[in-house]
């Protein structure tokens, strides 16, 4: 496979972000759905709805979003469109939650690492195509969040999200989680994104921000202060090679905070998720960043 481009700005803005959409020379088909976290109550470090409004403008896309597996502000349907409009993504977006009702989609992994289907909402089917917008940072289960993580977790449906951290038990509970062993569901995210990357292949782009970076994810109401300065934004049509590009750009950094970051990835192993998304032939890890 030859080598991904990866294209990389400086320049945090919103009209950065539609500059290096434009930049990846693709023009992203019919209805458009922008995947990106709308953010925990209580989480500080979110990207706000004002700054990727151009952006969601310019592939005149719907925001959506699922519901997630751990109690929160965001595990049904109501609090969770409830909470998007207060953080202000209603205001200036049509919103979408796509397992808002079962059933779920499934979406099969005949090649699977570790699980060989992925439960999606079902609302997926109503989008030609995907923008996958990432804030990258931290995670406390994942080690870090970025491109791979929005495919797999970010786009499951709640049960969907509980099936990945189970590693394919059908009857996991919400305890049994946190108790998994970590490779392994490394391995279930790494499956469960090359579904999604699968479904809309050929017709989805990837942008992470780099920015806000905490060691904690926006999924956490109480997350940690940025531990280093913001880095820039990232664009490709591969979802591993934009993830193995912001964590070479953390490891190249002389930022003082610089360790404190390494030390949650590689706590949680999470080079293993790029590693085994490699494997299941999706993506690359080799790339050529071209700074733009």
């Amino acid at each position: 496979m030859e080598k991904a481009k990866v294209y990389f700005s400086k320049e945090i803005t919103p009209e950065s972000v539609v500059k290096m959409y434009e930049t990846l020379g693709v023009n992203l088909p019919g209805k458009v759905a922008v995947k990106l976290h709308s953010g925990e109550k209580g989480n500080q470090n979110y990207i706000k709805p004002e700054f990727v409004k151009a952006i969601v403008e310019k592939v005149n896309g719907t925001v959506v979003e699922c519901n997630t597996a751990y109690e929160g502000q965001r595990n049904t349907t109501q609090k969770h469109l409830k909470l998007m409009e207060n953080h202000g993504w209603s205001k200036y977006f049509n919103i979408d939650i796509l397992d808002a009702e079962g059933p779920d989609k499934i979406l099969e992994i005949p090649n699977g690492k570790v699980i060989k289907k992925d439960y999606v909402g079902k609302n997926i089917d109503n989008y030609n195509s995907m923008l996958v917008l990432s804030h990258f940072k931290g995670h406390p289960m994942g080690g870090y969040g970025g491109a791979l993580k929005q495919l797999s977790i970010g786009v499951a449906s709640g049960y969907g999200k509980r099936y990945i951290h189970c590693i394919g038990n059908e009857n996991g509970t919400y305890e049994e989680m946190f108790r998994v062993n970590q490779d392994k569901f490394l391995e279930a995210m790494a499956d469960s994104a090359s579904a999604v990357a699968k479904y809309f292949e050929n017709r989805i782009a990837y942008i992470s921000i780099m920015c806000n970076l905490s060691v904690d994810c926006d999924c956490c109401a109480v997350a940690e202060n940025p531990c280093m300065n913001d880095i820039g934004i990232l664009a490709s049509l591969d979802p591993i090679a934009i993830d193995q590009a912001c964590i070479d750009l953390i490891y190249s950094s002389k930022d003082k905070g610089r360790d404190h970051f390494i030390q949650r990835v590689e706590s949680k192993h999470g080079i293993h998720t790029i590693e085994a998304a490699q494997e299941l032939g999706f993506g690359t890890r080799d790339y050529e960043l071209i700074e733009v």
